[in-house]
């Protein structure tokens, strides 16, 4: 099985790439998909966060408040961490036991790890190659707030959040770029996926 850990920041177009590598026959593991099952109600990382912000963090139906989460998280580091410290170990379980799973499955696979705190977190041990997905900081921003319906304070509070693109590009052993029409970032994809 060969591991491809896929990268890049918030509105940054890892999702298109996934998407993509998928229609090529890639398997996805997506981590922020697995972080939203780590805290639906009732899961041991859900109480975790109600025990520790309280119930006003609660929706009416008891599913996380996000959008007052992130205005507590993106605001605070020390926040930002011990929200952190509760999901990612729920997280990498799962990444491992469906790894695993996958591997059984079909040991010939290409399995595309979308992690977008693959650097931060320290993760590249467990990949094969890290694809990059990259944008101009201005792009990201403006894609940013479009997509989430944010002010630009906010949307540079996210981005504050995580380490800067132009940085993880000396990690990646493969950058696309998705700055341009999806054609172009499609193009760049064929590439990729005709080297491997």
């Amino acid at each position: 099985m060969f591991v491809i850990g896929l990268t890049g920041g918030i509105a940054s177009g890892k999702s298109t790439v996934a998407a993509m590598l998928v229609e090529k026959g890639a398997y996805l593991l997506d981590a922020d998909r697995l972080a939203k099952e780590a805290v639906e109600p009732g899961s041991p990382a859900w109480q975790d966060i109600v025990n520790w912000l309280g119930k006003s963090i609660l929706l009416p139906d008891g599913q996380l408040n996000r959008v007052r989460l992130a205005e507590i998280v993106f605001n605070d580091q020390d926040k930002l961490k011990k929200l952190n410290q509760i999901v990612h170990p729920w997280v990498g379980k799962r990444f491992l036991q469906l790894s695993e799973e996958i591997k059984v499955k079909d040991p010939d696979a290409v399995l595309v790890y979308d992690i977008p705190l693959l650097i931060e977190a320290g993760m590249q041990d467990m990949v094969d190659l890290i694809l990059l997905v990259y944008v101009p900081r201005e792009v990201q921003i403006e894609r940013l707030q479009q997509r989430d319906g944010i002010t630009r304070r906010a949307a540079e509070a996210r981005l504050k959040a995580q380490k800067p693109l132009e940085e993880k590009r000396k990690y990646a052993n493969v950058i696309i770029d998705n700055s341009g029409t999806e054609t172009e970032t499609a193009r760049q994809v064929d590439q990729f996926w005709s080297k491997l």
